[in-house]
């Protein structure tokens, strides 16, 4: 079993403060993979000390060798994704394939999208009377990443800061870890300056809530559930420091009647349940015009019962296990619910899928009948389960049912009209919204409305999250 107990503190691997073993479970054996030290205050203080003393030294070096550094970085991350892949697969869940392509493989795109965004970035421009409008970094950043997209979070937030000229703390999930670790590697390899970068693993207890307090950070970057993202800003609240969330989401998929059904509706299906339905910007929530509705669940069913579940060390494009036992059980609670509360059960269900007695393996569902009033169109599942609601067909009242939600992540919606994709698209209050497919280009802004978390992630945007602006007169 790996035994990865240090921290990454000031350029070299640390012991905690005081050791405190945690194990972290293989989602498809249920047994422990690796074994790490939860961090302390303590250990938050010494990073934060580090960073600190780091900062002037790194936001005053050039931009020009801060990008060096991080292209270096790409290569190393190209260079040796294999090891980011099979960190995801065993902290996860993540079948090796889709763990190295895309887990994995996200880390390097991101990194691409910011280089060619800081390619043009504007560290300063004129303003009136010879005055400067001036970007500088924010200063020392905390950064909480999530268990469900690890390395595509890390390099949404550890990226931009360090090209800005900011110094970080990464705490990962302690679910999911191991990915982090084998990043501060690279960090290493990279040659970055001891303190620009430091980590320190452990939970919201004991070290979200220290950082978040932390009077030496000056901006917290979060990205986790939405009751976290309250507590994170809670905490920060008293030093009055910048927070930027990337949250839940319940996101619409709106298919009129005139929508090309076979194509929209059974990629809408396989969106949902890609990544065992694990991830912020799924669309869960299948808004089917009345005229289309039954065709459109027949689909639905095909499209569901072709998904395969497989173990994560088989290579192929089945889905693996939901990442925990406290996982496992949630979504097996809102299945419940929606057979209680009367939804239609179209396919899937409660349960293991057939041939499975170990491993939090669920089964790919689908209900029908889904209406407002229930709790599978209200929360957040995150698993392989998709809701399907009828709607009259009317622009009207998609965008009503797209919009009734407390999220504000994405939505997604289908149709052969060009003109009413783009009114609608306009009308639905999300962050991102995509037409018929249409997929996002490198450096795209990533985050959400309401409840959905505040700030952009990715290209210029994700950059522009991490400076400051100054206004210099002379």
């Amino acid at each position: 079993m790996i035994e990865k107990r240090q921290f990454y503190i000031d350029g070299r691997w640390v012991e905690p403060s005081v050791p405190q073993d945690f194990d972290v479970i293989d989602p498809s054996t249920e047994e422990a993979c690796a074994t790490i030290s939860l961090g302390s205050a303590a250990d938050v203080d010494k990073a934060v000390s580090a960073a600190r003393n780091a900062f002037e030294g790194w936001a005053m070096t050039p931009p020009s060798e801060r990008r060096a550094l991080v292209e270096r970085l790409g290569e190393i991350m190209d260079r040796r994704l294999d090891e980011l892949g099979e960190a995801t697969m065993m902290e996860m869940g993540a079948p090796i394939d889709f763990a190295k392509d895309d887990q994995a493989g996200c880390g390097p795109w991101h990194l691409k999208g910011f280089l060619r965004a800081f390619d043009n970035f504007e560290w300063e421009q004129p303003f009136k009377n010879g005055q400067t409008i001036v970007r500088e970094p924010i200063g020392v950043c905390g950064l909480i990443t999530p268990w469900n997209w690890p390395v595509n979070q890390i390099a949404l937030k550890v990226i931009p800061a360090l090209l800005t000229g900011c110094t970080c703390i990464l705490k990962p999930s302690e679910i999911a870890p191991l990915s982090a670790m084998v990043f501060a590697d690279f960090i290493h390899e990279a040659g970055f300056p001891s303190g620009v970068f430091n980590l320190v693993n452990g939970d919201g207890a004991g070290v979200g809530e220290a950082m978040s307090a932390h009077r030496d950070i000056d901006m917290m970057s979060f990205t986790g559930s939405t009751r976290a993202g309250a507590l994170v800003s809670k905490g920060a609240a008293d030093t009055v420091k910048r927070v930027t969330l990337e949250l839940g989401g319940k996101s619409p998929n709106i298919m009129f009647a005139d929508a090309d059904l076979e194509r929209h509706v059974t990629n809408g299906v396989l969106h949902c349940m890609e990544n065992t339905g694990q991830s912020c910007n799924a669309p869960t929530r299948m808004i089917v015009a009345q005229d289309v509705y039954e065709q459109s669940i027949s689909i639905a069913k095909t499209a569901a019962e072709s998904v395969k579940v497989g173990n994560t060390r088989e290579q192929g494009d089945h889905i693996g296990p939901l990442v925990s036992q406290a996982q496992y059980d949630k979504v097996q609670g809102l299945i419940e619910s929606g057979i209680k509360e009367g939804a239609r059960l179209v396919t899937g269900g409660p349960g293991r899928p057939e041939g499975f007695n170990r491993g939090y393996f669920a089964r790919p569902t689908i209900f029908a009948d889904v209406s407002p009033d229930m709790t599978l169109f209200r929360e957040e599942v995150f698993g392989p389960v998709l809701a399907i609601t009828p709607f009259d067909g009317s622009e009207d009242e998609a965008v009503r049912l797209g919009n009734d939600t407390v999220y504000g992540l994405a939505a997604y919606l289908s149709t052969s009209d060009a003109e009413k994709g783009n009114r609608v698209a306009r009308r639905l209050r999300a962050g991102m919204v995509r037409v018929n497919g249409k997929g996002l280009g490198m450096g795209h802004p990533f985050g959400g409305y309401r409840q959905s978390g505040n700030g952009r992630e990715g290209g210029v945007w994700g950059l522009e999250d991490f400076t400051e602006i100054k206004i210099i007169s002379q």
